[in-house]
């Protein structure tokens, strides 16, 4: 299933995104880093134990190779997620959208997708092609067990034709987080043409999903004729827990997006002093100070900024050193995604910092000049605020 999430370069060079811990890279597709948790060795141990015996009944004789036989199950079938999630990185990039990993993990897999979407057919195609990818490879798979003989690999294709249309049919299902509750989000938004309206409804569709899910044990006896195993409970409650969670946390990013435009760099800016950069520390802070300036930029002769003098290196400067230091060795050389115009707000904000991490960005104006520095302890604080309302 898919999970776009937010923080990245949907537009300019994108860098690699830091691995996230407990994963290990497999490879890549069309550029993008394919990983796989620790908790996937978990589940393959899982499926090559449940569908060992089933493998054993379609092939008899094959004792602990049945496990073998089931443990390559659980590669392929993982392989035919990696198709669905790889669906969604494909589709995500032709739109313009970058795209930092594929993780294969315990409940499926993950794409993590640059941005939110820009527009509502944009998320619906991304999320849609998913489930229609599976669905295509379990009536593949069922097509060529169709013309099989009985043997092991024909009860593998059914075993991959049943996995992937349930995977398919599943994640269709329209509620927050599975591919289904972001195609009701783009129905609703496209509708409505309020995003956050439409990801606050899909949330819902997903709690909803997420009770039904686990009131399930209670009806299935009378339903399909089996009472729930143990094993049946413990899936189920993983499962509703993680629908239910992962709903309610959509619900509440997105009720915090809707205050987003609230939060505008310009207001947020600190006063700054331009000086020279081998001007002494002690003599910009003096300047800074008299002129009740909250930061400090070092220009060249000519006005170019070159330098964001570090808020936090100035305090830990001592004092009796200030005037033996040029205000240039406290200063952050400017670089790329450290400038920001002026006029930057609400997401497009909040992706910049995530962008290029930093204490402080220099704000320009659209003709070029200084209009002061932003620090994302201001940021993070005016963010913290909003939260709270």
């Amino acid at each position: 299933m898919a999970d776009p999430t937010d923080p990245a370069d949907a537009d300019g060079p994108r860098r690699s995104a830091p691995r996230a811990r407990g994963t290990i890279r497999i490879g890549s597709i069309v550029g993008i880093d394919v990983l796989i948790t620790t908790s996937w060795f978990v589940v393959a141990a899982l499926i090559s134990l449940i569908f060992g015996p089933r493998i054993e009944a379609a092939q008899p004789g094959l004792g602990f190779w049945k496990y073998v036989a089931g443990f390559a199950f659980a590669v392929v079938l993982y392989l035919s997620v990696l198709l669905h999630e790889a669906s969604h990185a494909v589709v995500a990039k032709r739109l313009g959208y970058g795209v930092n990993s594929i993780t294969l993990h315990f409940l499926g897999g993950m794409t993590e997708v640059d941005g939110q979407s820009k527009r509502p057919r944009h998320e619906f195609w991304i999320a849609v092609v998913g489930p229609l990818t599976s669905i295509a490879v379990g009536a593949a798979a069922g097509a060529v067990a169709y013309v099989m003989s009985d043997g092991l690999v024909r009860e593998a294709m059914i075993l991959l034709a049943g996995a992937n249309l349930l995977i398919g049919v599943l994640n269709l299902v329209p509620g927050l987080p599975l591919d289904g509750g972001r195609v009701l989000k783009a129905l609703v938004w496209g509708a409505s043409g309020d995003q956050h309206r439409g990801s606050i409804v899909a949330g819902w569709g997903g709690r909803i999903t997420a009770l039904a899910l686990l009131a399930w044990p209670l009806v299935q006896e009378r339903v399909i004729g089996e009472p729930p195993t143990i094993l049946d409970l413990v899936l189920v409650f993983i499962l509703g827990l993680f629908l239910w969670s992962g709903a309610t946390a959509a619900m509440a990013h997105a009720r915090l997006r809707q205050r987003l435009p609230t939060l505008v760099a310009r207001p947020l800016a600190r006063r700054t002093l331009t000086v020279p950069e081998d001007l002494p520390l002690a003599e910009a802070v003096r300047r800074a100070q008299e002129a009740q300036a909250g930061s400090i930029v070092t220009v060249t002769p000519d006005g170019t900024p070159v330098g964001i003098v570090s808020e936090a290196a100035v305090t830990a400067m001592p004092a009796e050193r200030r005037p033996w230091v040029a205000v240039s060795a406290v200063a952050r050389t400017m670089e790329e995604g450290l400038t920001l115009p002026a006029t930057v707000a609400g997401e497009d904000l909040i992706l910049a910092i995530s962008r290029r991490p930093a204490e402080e960005y220099l704000l320009v104006e659209a003709d070029g000049r200084i209009y002061g520095v932003l620090s994302t302890a201001d940021v993070d604080r005016a963010f913290r605020d909003n939260a709270r309302r």
